[in-house]
C-alpha cells in the first residue's frame, strides 16, 4: 500500500514538473535542421573580425555546417549586411540627466543561393538599459554584457531564420 502511494506521489511531482516547465515557456533546443543545400556555407560580413560574425560561425560549427574559406560559385554564400546599435532615451532624472535607455540593435543580412535571388533579412532585438552616473563602471559592464547576450541572441535568430527556409 504504501509503496503505491510513492508511486503516485512520484508520478504526481513528474507530471506537475512538467506542467512548471511548460507553462513558463521552457524548451530543449537541439541541433537546427538546416536544409542539405546549407550544410556547406561561406560566411562574409562587412566586419569580418566582429562578434556577431564570430558568433554565426561558431554557432554554425556547432550544427555540424561546414564553412569555406574563399566563396564558390555553387555554394551559398551568408552575407553580414550590417549591425548597429542605437539608443533612445526612455526617461530622464529630475536634473535632466537619462536616466533610462532603449537599447536597439538591428541587424541585415542576406542569404544568396545559386542561381537564385538572394533572400534579404531584417531584425531589431531591443532592451531597457538604467543608466546610473554614480555607478558608472559598473553600469558599463552591464551595458556590454547586456550586448554580448544581444549579438548571441542574433546569432541563434539567424541560425533559426536559416532553419526555416525550404528549398
Amino acid at each position: 500500500m504504501l509503496n503505491g502511494y510513492k508511486k503516485q506521489l512520484i508520478v504526481l511531482s513528474m507530471l506537475l514538473s512538467t506542467m512548471l516547465l511548460n507553462a513558463c515557456g521552457f524548451k530543449l533546443r537541439g541541433d537546427y535542421l538546416l536544409a542539405p543545400q546549407l550544410q556547406t556555407l561561406y560566411v562574409s560580413s562587412v566586419d569580418t573580425h566582429g562578434e556577431l560574425t564570430r558568433l554565426v560561425k561558431k554557432h554554425l560549427q556547432v550544427n555540424h555546417v561546414k564553412i569555406l574559406n574563399r566563396p564558390q560559385s555553387k555554394t551559398p554564400e551568408l552575407r553580414i549586411l550590417a549591425d548597429k546599435l542605437d539608443r533612445r532615451t526612455l526617461s530622464v532624472f529630475d536634473n535632466g540627466q537619462v536616466a533610462e535607455y532603449e537599447i536597439i540593435y538591428t541587424v541585415n543580412y542576406q542569404l544568396s543561393l545559386p542561381n537564385k535571388e538572394a533572400l534579404k533579412f531584417s531584425f531589431e532585438l531591443t532592451r531597457d538599459y538604467q543608466d546610473d552616473p554614480d555607478n558608472a563602471l559598473a553600469k558599463s559592464r552591464e551595458l556590454s554584457l547586456m550586448l554580448s547576450e544581444m549579438r548571441r541572441q542574433a546569432a541563434d535568430r539567424i541560425l533559426r531564420n536559416m532553419a526555416s527556409i525550404t528549398l
